[in-house]
């Protein structure tokens, strides 16, 4: 086997097992692998007027930002949703200059057991050999897909938050350019960006809804507080050895499957599965509360009658705590924000906020969480605590703004990841 064939073995290794499981061969040859970036993957619903659905013959460039460095990446694929097989023709990575263009001189190509074209069996992940490629931390990376045929059932994030290009017909993985493309603000199918570890790396996921995920912050500003967080342990003497990865999804819910697949189901995907994960934060409720008799679009968000009370949300946080626990991995508890006044209608009511205030009374006090971290006392109007206060506040009323998602990165206690 070749070098390059082992070390990409090694990496789907590490990412499929826990770090307490590593083999000893990846331990003696030091190729531990850390995720630098990830996200959560979704089915995608078909949709006319998403380019990402209805790709065929088309090469899709999308943007990552990396939070911790290394000379070296491997890029992790899933086809999770994916009905068949999934054909990929060519993979490269390069410098963006903007959401179309890459530096021509920082192109490299991506191989897998090293060849350039791979299929992806359906339901199933794939990791890349390594590539050597400069890692900056904090630094945006580019990757160009090419898929030669055409994608029925993709795999994707929705609220990427980043323009993503969908060229004209063709393979355009090598052009520095991409003239003609649609754009989309989802991205496909590439769900981390793995580096080589560090001595005392720590791995921390956020893990949560569309408040982690950033709605209604500054599209391609990475203005999330998991984001504003990365750039604030890169000022740290120890930031460069804790990555931060936003594992939020819009409009989930612990306990139902609504937008995406609910939290106790993904938590092991999406978390305890990250090699070197040492903590999670755990923000996410708020929509498990309010979804019920809450109308969009005309249609209900969830039946009227399946209220879900504060002991429900509590037996799921102690599910997660323990099963965290059992990995030896930190988990630390999130108040959730408040949202009255919300353009939702139904999503608020008083009972509703009673059951919210219930939850968090128990987050801040019953110890059950290895640290908490208190958002609502951030972002709430002290004269009105039931609402979100005006100028960390977005027009939904529901999302911070990009001065709220700082106020939450700035409001961590740093020392809850030692």
């Amino acid at each position: 086997m070749s070098a390059m064939r082992n070390c990409g073995l090694v990496c789907l290794l590490f990412f499929v097992c826990h770090p307490s499981m590593i083999s000893g061969l990846a331990i003696a040859e030091q190729n531990t692998w850390v995720p630098s970036w990830a996200t959560s993957p979704q089915a995608a619903d078909p949709s006319p007027d998403d380019p990402l659905t209805n790709i065929a013959n088309q090469t899709v460039r999308e943007r990552v930002r990396l939070s911790v460095g290394g000379d070296r990446i491997c890029i992790r694929f899933s086809n999770e949703y994916g009905a068949k097989p999934l054909l990929i023709g060519a993979v490269t990575v390069g410098v963006p200059v903007n959401p179309e263009s890459v530096k021509p001189s920082s192109f490299q190509s991506v191989t897998f057991g090293g060849q350039k074209s791979i299929t992806i069996p359906a339901g199933a992940p794939l990791l890349s050999d390594p590539v050597s490629f400069p890692a900056i931390p904090g630094s945006e990376i580019s990757i160009s897909i090419y898929f030669p045929q055409k994608v029925s059932t993709p795999t994707v994030h929705s609220l990427a938050l980043k323009r993503t290009v969908v060229s004209p017909p063709g393979d355009h993985t090598l052009a520095e350019k991409i003239d003609g493309g649609a754009n989309s603000q989802s991205s496909i199918l590439v769900n981390a960006v793995l580096v080589p570890g560090q001595p005392s790396q720590r791995v921390v996921v956020a893990f949560g809804d569309s408040i982690t995920d950033g709605d209604q912050s500054t599209v391609d500003a990475d203005r999330n507080w998991p984001g504003d967080l990365i750039r604030r342990l890169q000022k740290t003497p120890d930031g460069s050895k804790v990555a931060v990865l936003n594992e939020g999804i819009a409009g989930n819910r612990i306990l139902d499957d609504v937008l995406g697949t609910n939290g106790l189901a993904r938590f092991d995907r999406d978390a305890l599965a990250q090699p070197g994960v040492t903590h999670i934060a755990l923000l996410q409720g708020i929509n498990d509360i309010s979804f019920p008799g809450a109308k969009l679009g005309g249609d209900y968000l969830a039946d009227p009658a399946a209220i879900r009370t504060a002991e429900n949300l509590i037996w799921a946080y102690r599910q997660l705590i323990s099963r965290a626990h059992a990995h030896g991995i930190k988990i630390i508890g999130a108040t959730m924000t408040p949202c009255e006044g919300v353009v939702i209608q139904g999503y608020y009511s008083e009972s509703k906020e009673a059951t919210r205030q219930a939850v968090n009374k128990w987050i801040r006090t019953s110890g059950s969480f290895d640290g908490v971290i208190d958002f609502d006392a951030v972002l709430r109007d002290p004269d009105h605590p039931s609402r979100l206060l005006p100028r960390l506040a977005s027009e939904d009323h529901l999302h911070p703004n990009d001065a709220g998602y700082q106020a939450m990165a700035d409001a961590i206690d740093l020392a809850l990841f030692q």
